[in-house]
């Protein structure tokens, strides 16, 4: 069931297209046939009215009349009989503004509270199947700050996604083949040849990380010296294959601690072994889409509006990263999937068009690809950066950081700026139990709006049937602004599903949370007046009720007590 606010907006839609039927049919204005697509919004500044149109902004072409001019005769025609519009003002060069009556949203409130942890849900993706693939770390090492954003970002979309009506799969690729596993075979190699005191060197291109240090312990307590007398190829194998099995089982652990469960840990090595990289090749040479150049095998990706060709098949007979990748997203178009959705670092950002020229060789819809780009995250503690090296091993992991912040506030504040956007990440205010940090804002009003029901539980008291409640005894300002938060939650929900914005959604809470402190200190909930006392409670309840369904879409918790 749409909001209370998408409601009003088909309703009001419904009346513009009315009084400009009847204008073309009374003379006043030119007949149209058809209305250019308009749009309602509600404006960023309340001085602006609840709704606004550019309708009259999109008419002068066919009308041969002035906007504002269009706009005035529009609004003289309006029926707005059952409509809680105060007043209509045709502003600026055309816009037609509408100012409803505050108390319109109240009715929302019942709503809320029945549809209890529902509410919110929009049915924007309409069943459509889309694939959400992020972190996808190489099992090389341990998670670092950009896998840890990764995760939070990727994860709350899915729940999102999954909330507005789509039908969800999120996924990790694990990077398990080629140059960088061969890399990881030689550092451990050199690690195993250290620990058994012989002299060796990591490669200056290797995994340099201590934590390879432990991993060949363990390796050592289950083999001993057994490969030292092995052909190198063996024991690289074996040493890859052991270290892989651990490093994804930590990876796992990781993502489970940080609230990330995936559907799909879909292998790179796979798509060799299954001959899908070589069928992916075969397809684009067959459509005139390579060419042979220098012992390499070329893919056209500048007939694709690309900058330059890609390497597809190195001149040693070898795919590159990049024919894996392009067998991979073939894959996930072959699996069924409607859209496909990645979170990328910030250094694949000139991979985006060459993958998506690549499916439109292919006989794919390269608009079903969308790449979201992930700016860096920089930590500072105690106002200092916080180095990271994940060559060196000097770096913060997603499990420290958990341990010293907690996984809520993590997950908050890497979601609370928008992806393209480059992230400070202050531990000391992640950690700090005060205003100023918003995971810990917006948590309190939860835990204050449970503590007020618990009050009047210990008063013999029980919370109000919402359909019994006169809620238009709600006639102060902090009591109507917080309610008409409320009803945009919705609408929050389908503009972050659209836009694949997850950041809409801490930025949300936060005001919301704002609000309902504003009304707290203002309005006594629990008063000698019932009635009163019985409105505010179901409109603290429907706060309640909104708030812990956008922290779950977050992976954040909602706690009763603080």
């Amino acid at each position: 069931m749409a909001g209370i606010v998408e409601q009003m907006r088909e309703r009001l839609a419904g009346a513009l297209r009315d009084a400009v039927h009847e204008a073309g049919q009374k003379g006043a204005l030119p007949a149209v046939q058809e209305l250019p697509d308009f749009i309602i919004e509600v404006p960023r500044e309340k001085e602006h009215g609840d709704f606004a149109t550019n309708l009259a902004l999109l008419l002068p072409r066919a009308m041969r009349l002035p906007p504002r001019k269009i706009g005035e005769i529009i609004v003289s025609r309006l029926k707005l009989t059952g409509l809680p519009v105060a007043r209509v003002e045709v502003a600026g060069p055309g816009f037609i503004n509408f100012y409803l009556q505050p108390a319109w949203v109240l009715a929302e409130l019942p709503h809320i509270v029945r549809e209890d942890e529902n509410y919110g849900k929009v049915n924007v993706g309409k069943g459509a199947r889309v694939q959400v693939e992020f972190v996808s770390a190489n099992p090389t090492g341990l998670l670092h700050m950009g896998n840890a954003r990764g995760a939070a970002l990727g994860d709350s979309l899915a729940a999102i996604l999954d909330f507005a009506g789509y039908r969800v799969t999120r996924e990790f690729y694990i990077n398990d083949a080629g140059h960088q596993i061969e890399l990881f075979g030689l550092s451990l190699e050199a690690r195993y040849f250290q620990l058994l005191g012989l002299p060796a060197e990591i490669p200056r291109e290797g995994y340099h990380g201590e934590d390879l240090i432990e991993t060949v312990k363990g390796f050592y307590a289950l083999h001993g010296d057994k490969y030292l007398r092995a052909a190198a190829e063996e024991r690289r194998e074996a040493l890859v294959r052991y270290a892989l099995q651990e490093k994804l089982a930590a990876i796992k652990k990781a993502l489970e601690d940080f609230g990330v469960h995936y559907d799909v840990w879909f292998s790179e090595a796979s798509l060799h072994a299954s001959g899908a990289v070589q069928e992916v090749i075969e397809r684009l040479q067959e459509k005139g889409c390579l060419y042979e150049h220098e012992g390499a095998l070329w893919f056209k990706a500048r007939e694709f509006g690309v900058e330059k060709d890609e390497v597809l098949v190195r001149s040693n007979g070898l795919p590159t990263y990049f024919a894996a990748d392009v067998a991979y997203h073939r894959n996930k178009f072959q699996r069924g999937f409607d859209l496909v959705i990645n979170i990328w670092g910030a250094d694949h950002h000139g991979h985006v068009p060459r993958m998506k020229g690549a499916l439109a060789a292919l006989g794919y819809n390269p608009d079903a690809l969308h790449v979201i780009i992930m700016q860096l995250v920089r930590l500072f503690r105690g106002g200092e950066i916080v180095k990271m090296s994940k060559r060196s091993g000097q770096f913060v992991t997603l499990e420290e950081l958990v341990e010293e912040v907690g996984k809520d506030a993590a997950r908050y504040f890497f979601v609370m700026r928008s992806a393209d956007s480059h992230l400070d990440f202050d531990l000391d205010l992640a950690r700090s139990q005060s205003n100023e940090n918003p995971v810990y804002y917006i948590q309190y009003a939860h835990a204050r709006i449970c503590s007020i029901f618990r009050q009047l539980q210990d008063m013999g008291g029980a919370g109000p049937d919402a359909s019994r409640v006169d809620l238009f005894l709600l006639q102060e300002e902090a009591e109507l602004a917080l309610a008409r938060k409320l009803a945009d939650f919705p609408e929050e929900v389908a503009l972050a599903a659209r836009e694949c914005a997850p950041h809409r959604l801490p930025r949300y809470l936060h005001e919301t949370a704002g609000l309902f402190h504003s009304f707290y200190n203002s309005c006594r909930v629990i008063s000698d007046d019932a009635a009163l006392t019985a409105a505010r409670l179901i409109l603290a309840d429907a706060t309640r009720v909104v708030l812990k369904n956008g922290l779950r879409l977050l992976g954040v918790g909602a706690p009763e007590r603080m």
